[in-house]
């Protein structure tokens, strides 16, 4: 009956040596009870009694039966730690298995070479500074037995060999169990910290699925306040310029206002499922970045007219357009598109200009508005009550996602100029400087 590392589904190597060392020791231990056994059905090694014979089977059966019972305690508690725990039990069953061999051996001398796995069972059960004194005492009381069996060989008295044989099995014994023992601790320490990595890896595990969640979350709050609440501001202050001319019972303007209701409604729509599933922008996939900042500011300009209000809105391309990653396509279309919305919401301008550069190491967007400006400072961090006044935080978190930043300029009075700067992904550098 031993302590025994609980199994695991990833055996250490040392693990598998203990597992190996424990079994030879089983079946050493059996091996060697079931020669004595036969040699003493035999008769071979000197005279043989009934009463010897009669007292070795039925010792020899209860050495096996105890030892047996001991290892398949602690063989099914390790495999199923809510079975009955024999551990506390394991010093009287060692005593158990002790006496029984020591009776064993005033019946025959053949049962002396089981001391030996037994040397091992008390090196393991028993502290060290117990099992030394127990161990050289059990090979004195084993050279004692084989020089009392000797006593009617023709040889007689004590010899050489009855001495240096158990004393030397017993020197190996010790030495092998200290090895033992030290695997043994081993295994245990690999043991604990390779629980302690698994709960280590569950917890980070844990830790990046909850950091992908308020990821995914921020980037889904940004997508729907520069695309969706975006639109869906334009369609109320739009629904509203339709009720009033069907008020003043002008069916065609009301009638032009809805169409642009409807396009705009199915723009949003389209923007909805595109980034629920992480796609680029609709438009983006269909017409590129330039046409679709072009078409961006020819749609503000006509909502701004829908909605009775008189500001024109140009684009510029500096320099010669390049292939960008749909991510930073997507990032300067959602800052023109946020810069724009904000425009027609507070500025009150008459006019604004979408600048797209591409530089020699970066690409910028610049989006100038002639309205009545703000001061940057107090505005940085105002966040409304209707959940509004985030867009400039949610553009320097795109940008810096992707190693760009974000510029506002302005004033009370002067306007405004907000400049998003992106520099060029190694690809992209490459593939220009190949083309030139």
């Amino acid at each position: 009956m031993q302590d025994q590392p609980k199994p695991d589904a990833r055996e250490t190597p040392t693990g598998a040596i203990l597992r190996v060392l424990r079994v030879s020791l089983h079946v050493g231990f059996a091996v060697l009870l079931l020669v004595a056994v036969v040699r003493l059905l035999l008769g071979a090694g000197g005279s043989r009694t009934p009463l010897s014979l009669g007292a070795g089977l039925v010792l020899s059966g209860a050495l096996a039966l105890v030892y047996l019972a001991g290892t398949f305690l602690e063989k099914r508690h390790a495999n199923s730690p809510d079975a009955f725990d024999p551990a506390p039990y394991a010093r009287w069953w060692l005593a158990a298995v002790t006496l029984l061999w020591l009776l064993l051996l005033l019946v025959s001398s053949d049962f002396a070479w089981v001391a030996f796995p037994l040397f091992f069972l008390q090196l393991h059960v028993l502290p060290r500074l117990v099992a030394l004194p127990v161990i050289a005492a059990c090979t004195f009381l084993l050279i004692g037995a084989l020089w009392f069996h000797g006593q009617g060989s023709a040889d007689g008295g004590l010899q050489l060999a009855m001495v240096l044989g158990p004393v030397f099995g017993a020197g190996f014994a010790v030495v092998t169990g200290m090895a033992y023992g030290a695997l043994f601790r081993e295994a245990e320490t690999q043991r604990r910290v390779a629980g302690e990595l698994l709960r280590t890896r569950a917890e980070l595990a844990r830790t990046q699925h909850e950091a992908g969640m308020v990821a995914e979350r921020e980037r889904l709050a940004r997508e729907i306040h520069d695309t969706l609440a975006q639109g869906f501001s334009s369609i109320v202050l739009m629904g509203r310029s339709v009720g009033k001319a069907m008020d003043a019972g002008d069916l065609e303007s009301a009638k032009g206002l809805l169409k642009v209701v409807q396009e705009t409604a199915s723009a949003n729509l389209a923007e909805a499922r595109s980034f629920v599933r992480g796609l680029r922008s609709p438009d983006l996939a269909e017409s590129g970045l330039v046409a679709t900042l072009r078409g961006l500011c020819e749609k503000t300009e006509t909502e701004a007219a829908a909605r009775g209000t008189t500001m024109r809105v140009r684009f510029q391309l500096v320099g010669a357009p390049v292939d960008l990653p749909n991510a930073f396509q997507t990032t300067l279309l959602r800052a023109a598109q946020a810069s724009l919305a904000n425009v027609w919401k507070h500025a009150q301008a008459r006019a604004a200009v979408v600048t797209l550069s591409f530089l020699e190491s970066e690409v910028t967007l610049d989006v100038f508005d002639d309205g009545v400006g703000f001061e940057p400072s107090t505005a940085a961090h105002a966040v409304r009550g209707d959940g509004s006044g985030v867009g400039l935080s949610g553009l320097r978190e795109r940008l810096a996602a992707l190693n760009g930043s974000l510029e506002v300029e302005s004033a009370p009075g002067e306007g405004t100029v907000v400049a998003a700067r992106l520099p060029l992904p190694e690809a992209v550098l490459l593939s220009t400087s190949s083309l030139a």
